[in-house]
C-alpha cells in the first residue's frame, strides 16, 4: 500500500530581501516560481492552517549550506526530496548520500500518474494490511497523488519537466545491485601542482589514509600518533608529490617494503618494525583479496565531473545507496566521496550561484561534536570553503543532539521540523543561538518550534530578516519509503531504460588431484559442477593445522602429516533484515544465517541450523589451494530447482523469525528499538518524564505564585495597619490618662465640666485597643493561610513528580515484524568448507580448517 502523505517536501527559502511568501499562481500549468525553489505555503501557527501564499527560496542561498532537522514522521525526507526536485528543475546537478534507501524515491516520477506506474512500487504487505490487493492500492495511490499535486498547483507538465531535467541514477558502492563505483580514481595522484596545492593535497591524503585504516578495523585513528597513519600518509605523499598513482596493490607492497628509510629522525625499522608492518600489510591484503571487495574496483570511477554531468553537459542526480554496507564501509566511501568532491571543487572557478549540491540524508555519526571520524575533516572543510566555488551542502538529521553545532554554524539555512524530545529542542536552540547573527529571541523560537506539526517547518535563513513558518508542498516523486537492494536494478531501468546489470558468473577452477579413497573421509575427487544459477562460495581456511586441531579438540601424534586440503559442500543462507516502523522511531537492522552441512530433501527446520552470520567480505570466490580435492555434490545441493524453492522457504523463515520487541512508553510517546537495554530505555523515559514534570511544575508555580503574592500583600497591609493602630492606641491611652488627671484636680477645684471629655477619651482609647486586637487576629489568620498555602504547593509539586515518575515506569514491549520487502537474502548457495587432510598411522583424517 502506498505510503500516504509521508511528504517531506522541499526546504524553503525566499528571495534575497524578504522571506518570500510569494503570491505567484498555483494553478496547474501556470505555476511560476521565478527561478526559485517552490517549497510550500506559509503556515499560520496560531490558526494551525496553511495560507495561499507560496514560499519560494533562492537557490543561491544554499551556497552557504543548509541543515534540516526533524524526527521520524516530521516530513523531513519529503522536504529534502522537494528541494532536490527543485534543484533538478533549475538544472543544478546533485550528489546524494543515501544511508537508508529513502532518497531512491527521487526516481519515482510518473508524469502520466497512472495506476500501472505505481503498481510495481506498492508494498504488498501494506496493501494486505489495508484490506486491498496491489492493483487496488495502486489505483488509490495514483488518485491520491493526482489530487495532492493538483491541490498544490502542480500538473503533469511539471513532472515531465522534472523527468527531462536531469539524468537520475542509483549507485551502489561495493555491490552490483545498482551501478557499482570504482574507488581506484580516489587513489590516483591529484592533477594539481604539488608545490602550489601542498596543504590541500595533504588534507586529502590524511582523509584517504584514515578511511583505509578504518576499513580494516582501526578506529579513532590519530594522524599524529598512529604509526599506521603516518606510514600510509608518507607513502601517499611520496607517490603523489611525484605525480604517481598509488593503487591498493602497490600500497600493500610498499607497506611491507617502503621506499623510504626514515620517518622523522628515526630509522624506519625502529619507528615501525618490519614484523608489525607485515601484520598491517596482511590486514590490507585481506580486504583486497576478498571476492566481495572486487566490486569496489569495478564500475563508474569516482570522478565528480562525470557524476555531475553527462558528456553532453546534462545535469546528473547521482544517488549513492549505502544501506547494504557495514558501518566501516560506509565511513570509507563517504570519506573518499567528500575528498573527491573537495578536489574537484578546488579546480573550479569561483561562483556566487549554486553550481552543485551535495545532499547527505543522515549525518548522525559522521559530523559528531567531539569525536573525529574520517568523514568529519573533509565535511568541515567543505562547510567552510565550498561557498566560494558555488557548491552547497544540504545536511539532514533526526538526531539533533549528536551533531557538531560549531561546524553547523557555517550553515546559512536551518530548516527545523517537529522534534521528538525537549532535549532535542534545547540542544538545537543552543546551536542556533550560537549560529544566528544579531538578535536571537530564544523564547520566540522555542514557542514556534514547540508548535510545529507534521510537514510544518521553521526556516531560519541568514539572508533574511526573520524566520518563516511554512507547510511543505506535495512531492512530485512517489514516496514509496526505503527501497531495498533487490529493487534497485528495476529502479535504474525505470530511470534510464537501460537493461538491468548482469550478475557475474564465477568460473570454476580445476583440480589436478585424482580421486582417492580413505577410511574416514569417503570419496574425494575433482571439483564438482554447481547447478547453473546457484551461488558458489568458499569458506576461507583460516586455521593452520595446529590451531585447527586445538579447535577440534584433537591431539595430533608425532607422525601426523598434512597432505593437503579438502573441500566439503554445505548450504549457506544469510539474510539482511531491516525493520522500519516510523511510528515507533524504529530503524533496526539485523542478520539471520543458517549453515546446513547435511541438507535434507524436504522439511528443513532452519531454526535447527541457525548460525552466527559469516562476514561476507571474508568469503572467497575461488579455492585457497588449487591442488585441493572435493567431496561429491549430490542430493539437494545438486538440484538447482530445489535450491530455489529452499531459498524462498529460507526467506519465509527469516520473515517469521525476525520479529523484534520495541520498547514503548505510550503516554510519553517515547519508543526505542531492541538495541537498548531496559535500563537504558528506562533512563530515556525518566529523562522525558522529568522534562514534562518540569513543564507542569512551572505552570503550577505560576498559578500558586499569584495566590501567594495576594496573601503577602494582605499580610503586609495588615502589618502596616497594626503598626498604625498600636501607635494610635498608645496616643489615646496617654490622652485618656491626662484628661482623667485634669478631672480629678477639677473636682477639688470645683470645675466638673471636663468629666464628659474624660469619658470620651476613654471610649476612644478602648476602640483603638480593639482595632489592634482585630489586626493581630487577622495577621495570625493570614500567616496560617500562608503556611497552609505552602503545604498545598509542596503537596501539589510532589504529586506532579510522583505522577510523572509513575508514567515513566509504564514501560511495555511491542512486537514488530519486518516487511517482506525489507528482507534481503544476501547469500544463498553452496559453500565449500575447507578441511586439512592429515595422514595419521596410515589412515587419512580430516580436521576443519575454518573458524
Amino acid at each position: 500500500m502506498a505510503k500516504k502523505v509521508t511528504k517531506k517536501t522541499a526546504a524553503k527559502k525566499t528571495a534575497s530581501k524578504k522571506p518570500t511568501p510569494s503570491k505567484a499562481s498555483a494553478t496547474p500549468g501556470a505555476l511560476n516560481t521565478k527561478g526559485k525553489f517552490y517549497l510550500g505555503k506559509l503556515h499560520d501557527l496560531k490558526k494551525n492552517q496553511k495560507t495561499d501564499e507560496l514560499v519560494l527560496y533562492d537557490p543561491a542561498d544554499l551556497t552557504t549550506h543548509g541543515v534540516v532537522f526533524g524526527m521520524t514522521g516530521s516530513g523531513k525526507t519529503g522536504l529534502c526530496i522537494g528541494i532536490l526536485e527543485e534543484a533538478a528543475l533549475q538544472g543544478i546537478p546533485a550528489l546524494m548520500i543515501d544511508p537508508k534507501g529513502d532518497i531512491t524515491n527521487l526516481l519515482l516520477h510518473f508524469p502520466n500518474l497512472q495506476p500501472a506506474d505505481f503498481e510495481p512500487w506498492i508494498n504488498p504487505d501494506e496493501a494486505k494490511r489495508a484490506g486491498q490487493d496491489v492493483q487496488t492500492a495502486a489505483a488509490a495511490t495514483a488518485q491520491l497523488w493526482s489530487k495532492g499535486l493538483a491541490d498544490w498547483g502542480i500538473g503533469p507538465e511539471r513532472i515531465q519537466a522534472l523527468a527531462d531535467s536531469a539524468e537520475f541514477a542509483v549507485y551502489t558502492p561495493g555491490s552490483d545491485a545498482g551501478y557499482p563505483v570504482s574507488i581506484l580514481a580516489s587513489l590516483q595522484a591529484p592533477q594539481e601542482d604539488w608545490n602550489e596545492h601542498r596543504e590541500a593535497i595533504r588534507e586529502r591524503i590524511a582523509s584517504t589514509a584514515t578511511a583505509i585504516l578504518g576499513l580494516v578495523g582501526f578506529d579513532d585513528v590519530d594522524p599524529v600518533k598512529s604509526r599506521e597513519h603516518i606510514l600510509l600518509a608518507n607513502l601517499f605523499e611520496q607517490a603523489w608529490s611525484a605525480g604517481r598513482d598509488l593503487g591498493l596493490g602497490d600500497l600493500i607492497r610498499q607497506v611491507q617494503n617502503p621506499p623510504i628509510s626514515k620517518l622523522g629522525v628515526l630509522d624506519l625499522d625502529q619507528f615501525f618494525p618490519a614484523k608489525e608492518r607485515g601484520a598491517l600489510a596482511l590486514r590490507l591484503n585481506n580486504i583486497l583479496a576478498a571476492p566481495s571487495f572486487q566490486t569496489w574496483l569495478e564500475g563508474t570511477p569516482l570522478e565528480i565531473e562525470k557524476l555531475l554531468y553527462t558528456k553532453d553537459g546534462k545535469p546528473r542526480h547521482s544517488i549513492f545507496l549505502l544501506s547494504h554496507l557495514s558501518d566501516a564501509e560506509r565511513m570509507f566511501f563517504i570519506t573518499l566521496l567528500y575528498s573527491a568532491v573537495e578536489t574537484w571543487m578546488r579546480n573550479q572557478r569561483g561562483s556566487g550561484a549554486l553550481r552543485a549540491l551535495v545532499y547527505f540524508d543522515e549525518i548522525h555519526g559522521y559530523l559528531p561534536p567531539v569525536k573525529e571520524p574520517p568523514s568529519k575533516a573533509p565535511m568541515l572543510r567543505m562547510l567552510k570553503q565550498a561557498r566560494a566555488f558555488g557548491v552547497g551542502q544540504l545536511l539532514a538529521t533526526q538526531n539533533p543532539v549528536d551533531v557538531d553545532y560549531k561546524a553547523l554554524s557555517n550553515a546559512g539555512s536551518w530548516f527545523i521540523g517537529k522534534l521528538q524530545t525537549d532535549r532535542d529542542k534545547e540542544r538545537l536552540l543552543d546551536g542556533l543561538e550560537g549560529a544566528a547573527p544579531g538578535a536571537f529571541k530564544r523564547s520566540d523560537y522555542d514557542k514556534q518550534i514547540s508548535a510545529l506539526d507534521k510537514r510544518v517547518f521553521l526556516l531560519h535563513n541568514v539572508h533574511e530578516r526573520q524566520p518563516v513558518i511554512f507547510y511543505t508542498r506535495w512531492a512530485m516523486n512517489y514516496l514509496a519509503g526505503p527501497l531495498t537492494r533487490s529493487q534497485i536494478p528495476a529502479l535504474n531501468k525505470l530511470a534510464s531504460g537501460a537493461a538491468v546489470l548482469a550478475a557475474k558468473a564465477s568460473k570454476p577452477s580445476s583440480s589436478k588431484e585424482e580421486p582417492q579413497m580413505n577410511s574416514e573421509t569417503g570419496a574425494l575427487g575433482h571439483r564438482p559442477i554447481v547447478p547453473s544459477g546457484v551461488q558458489e562460495i568458499f569458506m576461507p581456511a583460516a586455521l593452520g593445522l595446529e590451531a585447527a586441531a586445538q579447535a577440534s579438540r584433537r591431539s595430533l601424534p608425532a607422525d601426523a602429516k598434512r597432505i593437503g586440503l579438502a573441500y566439503r559442500p554445505a548450504l549457506l543462507a544469510q539474510a539482511q533484515v531491516r525493520i522500519l516502523q516510523r511510528k515507533y522511531n524504529l530503524d533496526f537492522e539485523t542478520h539471520k544465517a543458517a549453515l546446513v552441512t547435511d541438507v535434507p530433501a524436504r522439511g528443513l527446520r532452519w531454526e535447527d541450523f541457525e548460525h552466527d552470520p559469516v562476514e561476507e567480505r571474508s568469503l572467497e570466490g575461488r579455492p585457497q589451494d588449487d591442488e585441493a580435492v572435493y567431496a561429491d555434490l549430490s542430493g539437494t545441493l545438486a538440484d538447482g530447482a530445489q535450491l530455489k524453492i529452499m531459498e524462498r522457504d529460507f526467506a519465509d523463515w527469516v520473515y517469521r523469525a525476525s520479529e523484534v520487541q520495541v520498547w514503548a512508553n505510550d503516554e510519553l510517546k517515547v519508543y526505542a528499538g531492541p538495541e537498548l537495554t531496559r535500563e537504558e530505555f528506562a533512563a530515556l523515559c525518566a529523562q522525558e518524564a522529568q522534562a514534562k514534570s518540569n513543564q507542569e511544575v512551572e505552570k503550577a508555580k505560576q498559578k500558586f505564585e499569584t495566590q501567594i503574592k495576594n496573601l503577602q500583600k494582605k499580610l503586609e497591609k495588615e502589618r502596616r495597619d497594626l503598626s498604625q493602630d498600636e501607635q494610635k492606641a498608645n496616643q489615646r491611652n496617654i490622652e485618656a490618662m491626662g484628661t482623667h488627671l485634669e478631672n480629678v484636680i477639677g473636682l477639688f477645684a470645683g470645675r466638673s465640666r471636663r468629666l464628659t471629655t474624660s469619658l470620651t477619651k476613654h471610649r476612644m482609647s478602648s476602640e483603638a485597643k480593639a482595632r489592634v486586637e482585630d489586626s493581630k487576629a487577622t495577621i495570625t489568620s493570614l500567616e496560617k493561610e500562608m503556611e497552609a498555602m505552602g503545604d498545598e504547593v509542596q503537596q501539589a509539586l510532589e504529586a506532579i513528580d510522583a505522577r510523572w515518575d509513575a508514567v515513566a515506569d509504564k514501560i511495555t514491549q511491542i512486537p514488530i515484524a519486518a516487511a517482506r520487502k525489507d528482507i534481503y537474502v544476501s547469500t544463498f548457495g553452496v559453500v565449500w568448507l575447507p578441511y586439512h587432510r592429515v595422514s595419521v598411522g596410515g589412515r587419512e583424517v580430516e580436521i576443519p580448517a575454518y573458524e
